[in-house]
């Protein structure tokens, strides 16, 4: 393995020029999400964390929505306006590298879990030894159907590569199949393109083909696990990928101390922190966003996103924490609770049926079965600010903006518009009144009056 203090810089070229048109989508392919991330995001942190100097996207059909999904990150955007091959968008890159010195990673964006750790082999091989013209990354799947083939020796020194439709019926016998991604040194890549023709089935210009270029040889490496090189070219294709990722980190999260008591049934997003000793029962949905601490218990049908569980604290059955919620030490959220941007403080309940929108609930707060807090008036959002120790009682409307001080109880029933002082009571409904024999007379009548009809 090459010395980390002799490594040459590093760019990226990411291939997203394709049609996509199997996904049937408006959105473009490498846009659409593997666990609540896109592809192409996938692919750009991985070449960010390796440390690369330079990325550049080659977009055509669509492209317009990748450059805008990629404003915010150091990526340059290349175009391929016709599509003419994989050599011909590679070629495209040329300007968007002008100057580089150093390795380039050539990859594709519909194929996103492609690991650091890949790469970095890749690179690593580029550099080591006899220094090959190019490094590609080969796989053998279960079935090698009409994936392009790879000839290689023992030392991993390749002999030739060939597409699938170019293939003779033994070189389509090899199950040593070309994935598409190299790695190539700046120096070589664009003056190797230059020399690739187009006779070929397709009439296109294969970047597999500087391999077979006169001169010296090219290598290949073995990725260790084929699910990395898997691509996605329609929505079954990318809910198969989809199930990889999560049986994986299903897997990942029992390793790290996590009970997962059905793990099929719990679907993680790209970010999910959970730590040790985690309690997450069936049929629980992370979206984007969510941490959870040590001895929390996420109980079954919950869905959460931008939320932070603290220590010992529990959710569910069937709560919804939107984003900004927080639940401090041992707070309870219960059977359709929801939360957004919403605090509950140590020990803080609310365990039935309940709203909690733009609300600070202070510790040892008790929520009552049935309480909204009514936080927007159609324009504006507004806050509840609910004390330490305070007692909302069951079926209460806090209408924001409104405080609830510490130790205060609101009578069940109530509709609060002013705030409320510490340890006060506070009851806001009618007296209750009665008068006997009413309900009796009421159903004669009503009887009467039917059987006339």
């Amino acid at each position: 393995m090459t010395n980390p203090a002799l490594r040459r810089p590093l760019a990226a070229v990411i291939l997203a020029a394709g049609q996509g048109t199997r996904m049937k989508s408006a959105k473009h392919k490498v846009l659409h999400p593997l666990a609540g991330k896109p592809m192409l995001a996938h692919l750009l942190d991985t070449v960010a964390g390796l440390g690369a100097e330079r990325t550049v996207v080659v977009v055509g059909a669509g492209g317009d929505q990748v450059e805008a999904a990629v404003a915010h990150r150091e990526v340059d955007i290349a175009w391929q306006r016709e599509q003419l091959g994989t050599g011909h968008a590679v070629l495209q890159a040329k300007e968007a590298l002008a100057g580089f010195g150093g390795d380039v990673l050539i990859l594709y964006g519909d194929v996103p879990l492609v690991s650091a750790a890949t790469m970095q082999r890749m690179i690593d091989r580029l550099n080591f030894g006899i220094e090959p013209r190019a490094v590609v990354l080969g796989f053998r799947p279960d079935n090698a159907g009409a994936y392009g083939r790879i000839i290689a020796k023992a030392d991993g020194t390749i002999e030739k590569m060939v597409e699938y439709k170019d293939a003779s019926e033994a070189e389509r016998a090899v199950d040593l199949c070309n994935s598409g991604l190299m790695a190539v040194r700046s120096t070589d890549l664009f003056v190797l393109l230059d020399k690739i023709g187009n006779d070929n089935a397709a009439g296109e210009y294969y970047l597999p083909d500087i391999v077979m270029l006169p001169g010296q040889a090219s290598a290949v490496i073995e990725v260790e696990d084929p699910a990395e090189v898997t691509g996605v070219n329609s929505r079954a294709e990318l809910a198969a990928l989809e199930l990889v990722w999560q049986q994986r980190r299903r897997v990942q999260a029992m390793a790290d101390g996590v009970s997962l008591v059905a793990p099929e049934t719990v679907w993680f997003s790209h970010d999910t922190a959970i730590a040790r000793d985690v309690t997450i029962h069936p049929n629980v949905v992370f979206g984007p966003g969510v941490k959870i601490s040590e001895g929390a218990t996420i109980h079954a049908f919950s869905h959460l996103e931008g939320a932070d569980v603290g220590p010992k604290a529990e959710v569910g059955p069937y709560a919804r924490l939107r984003p900004g919620a927080i639940l401090e030490e041992k707070a309870k959220v219960g059977n359709f609770v929801e939360m957004k941007k919403a605090r509950m403080g140590k020990g803080a309940k609310a365990s039935h049926l309940t709203y909690l929108g733009d609300a600070d609930v202070g510790a040892g707060a008790n929520i009552g079965a049935g309480t909204i807090t009514c936080n927007y008036d159609g324009y504006f959002k507004y806050p509840t600010v609910i004390g330490e120790g305070a007692f909302i009682g069951s079926n209460s409307s806090l209408v924001a903006p409104v405080t609830i001080g510490a130790g205060a109880i609101v009578g069940a029933g109530g509709v609060v518009t002013k705030d409320v002082t510490a340890d006060a009571l506070a009851l806001i409904r009618a007296p209750q009144t009665e008068k006997p024999g009413w309900a009796k007379r009421f159903r004669d009548a009503m009887l009467a009056k039917k059987a006339v009809k």
